[in-house]
Order: C-alpha cells, then structure tokens, then sequence
C-alpha cells in the first residue's frame, strides 16, 4: 500500500475474535447464535443417546439438518458425514430451541418429524452476532439476514519487514551424554505494526435485522465496540504474547455516506518519526479534517479516546456510540 510493504491483518480473523470473546459472549449472553456444519451430528447423537436405532436416527438427523443447507455426499469411510452440512451455518439460539424441542419430541414419540415441523428457521428472535455479520442460506433465501457490520482488513501504517526467527527446542530429558542437539529446530515469520482499523455499523439496519429490538441494538454496538478495541487475535498469543488495547479510537454518528480514513496512510508514517503513534493520529486527524472541508461535515458527531495523551473515557465512548 502507497509503495511499500504493510502487514495485514483481515477482517474475517478479527470478526472472529470479537465474536467468540469472552467480552463479547458475556455482554450478550442469551442472544447468540452458533455458527456450524455439525447440526445432524448434534441431533443424531441425541437421538442415538435416547436408544433409538441408528438408521431411523441417522434419516431423522439428516431431515432436521437438511433445513438449514445441503448435506455432504456419505464416505465409506465415514458413515456419518452425510450428517454434516456443506457449509458453515449461522443458527440463532432460537433456532437452537426449536432442534432441541423437536428433537425430544421425536425422542419421545418415537417417530419421524413431519413436514411443518421441520420448517425451524426463524427470523424473530434473531441473534445479536447473526444481526451484525449476516448469514446466507442458498437453500433458504428468505432467512438470508444481510450484515449491518462491515469491517475492514487492519493494515499497518508504517512499512515493515518480516522477520525470520530460526529457533530450537531441547528435549527436557537428554542430558547431552549421547547426542547434544536440539529435539526440534524451526522457522516462523514475525512482524511488529501499528495498524489502522476500520468497522462501520448500520444501525438502521441493525435495528431491522433485531425485529425492532433498539435496546438490544444499543447493547451490541457498545459490546463490539469495546471487544473491537480491547480484543486482539488468538494466533500466537503464547508466543507473542498481542495484547494490545488501541491506542486512539475515532467514534463518528450520522446519516452521511460513510468513508474510511485508510487515505490518511497512503503514505506511510515517516520511519524516522520519534513516536508512530503521535504521528499516525495526526495524520488521521487531518485526513478526516481534510474530507470535511471538501465535503462538507461527514458526520454529525464524533467522540475520541486517545490513550497516548490520557483524553477520554471508556465509558463516555461506549454510551456515545450506543445512544
């Protein structure tokens, strides 16, 4: 980007990570949903737990999962995965409810599920995580639920260079008497950035997907908003130890067509500057300056939290984004 290498980190990695974080999960509880293939899998082996014969729970699973996407092609050598569907789906907890309520039913009725009870899809109820990533269901296009969240990949706003770190392992229980080398010898790439994020809501859209639900709406904005700037990536973390809270968060709220302030790097933060990350806000700063004095005020309010001066709060930013 502008030149010159940048590291990345993508969208999908930190979506991700905000969403299974323990922040995250908490502050939502009760309004999740799953996102899996294994949902015949689950149902089968209840029904199979509840002394039903295999193959009638094996047809049962398959009719329950079949709702929710097309199935994989049985292999010999595993039996079960015509249990799995194709591609990962994400399943409200009220759908959740409706599996595990039908699933018991046919356990204790002891027959296959009829046709209007397999209709198990369900757009009231929906789940909060469903709500801002969307989901898409080919099979059943009427409960695609389109993402009020878009969230760009982090790029770094420097230059950097990857380096190659050679390392050894030694096994705790050679004493060197027989043989003195490493038990294990390896290679792995590693980088240092300061990177710029970007995540834009819809909360109009946002609102819609939650059945009108504004209280809830409030609430995942401000639960994403803290794990976006608290939470970082899993990979690694024993080895890096990547626990960085961001260090300078622009909140803007308005009507206006939105825009990134990733132009502001185009020209990355000069490799001399005594503090990247003096020198990137600035350059944030005036980017977003300068777009307004072009277009007009894209934005009818802002809020920042600049952690390198010791200006705002947490808490402020979070009731702002939310209000």
């Amino acid at each position: 980007m502008g030149g010159t290498d940048r590291l990345r980190v993508s969208s999908q990695s930190l979506k991700r990570t905000w969403r299974v974080s323990d922040l995250f999960q908490s502050a939502l509880a009760g309004h999740l949903g799953i996102r899996t293939k294994m949902l015949g899998v689950q149902v089968f082996d209840q029904l199979k737990d509840a002394a039903l014969p295999e193959k009638k729970a094996k047809e049962w699973a398959q009719a329950i999962a079949g709702e929710f996407g097309k199935l994989k092609k049985e292999d010999k050598e595993n039996p079960l995965s015509g249990l799995e569907i194709e591609q990962l789906v994400h399943v409200s907890s009220k759908e959740q409810q409706a599996i595990n309520e039908l699933t018991q039913t046919l356990i204790t009725e002891q027959r296959a599920p009829a046709k209007e009870e397999l209709e198990l899809l369900r757009k009231e109820g929906m789940a909060a995580d469903i709500a801002l990533f969307g989901r898409m269901l080919a099979s059943k296009p009427a409960f695609n639920i389109e993402a009020a969240c878009q969230v760009a990949h982090a790029i770094s706003v420097h230059p950097v260079t990857i380096e190659d770190d050679y390392f050894t392992a030694v096994d705790d229980l050679n004493d060197g008497s027989e043989d003195a080398g490493a038990a294990h010898i390896g290679e792995t790439g590693f980088a240092a950035g300061l990177f710029y994020s970007y995540l834009c809501i819809n909360k109009e859209l946002l609102i819609e997907n939650l059945n009108g639900d504004v209280e809830l709406a409030n609430k995942t904005i401000a639960a994403l908003t803290e794990a976006a700037i608290k939470v970082s990536p899993e990979g690694k973390q024993n080895s890096f130890g990547s626990r960085a809270y961001a260090s300078y968060v622009l909140a803007e709220t308005g009507d206006q067509q939105p825009r990134s302030l990733s132009v502001a790097f185009l020209k990355p933060v000069d490799k001399y500057a005594e503090d990247y990350a003096t020198a990137a806000i600035a350059a944030l700063e005036q980017q977003r300056d300068n777009f307004n004095n072009v277009y007009g005020d894209c934005a009818d309010a802002q809020y920042s939290l600049n952690a390198v001066t010791g200006k705002g709060r947490l808490q402020e930013l979070l009731a702002f984004v939310s209000k």
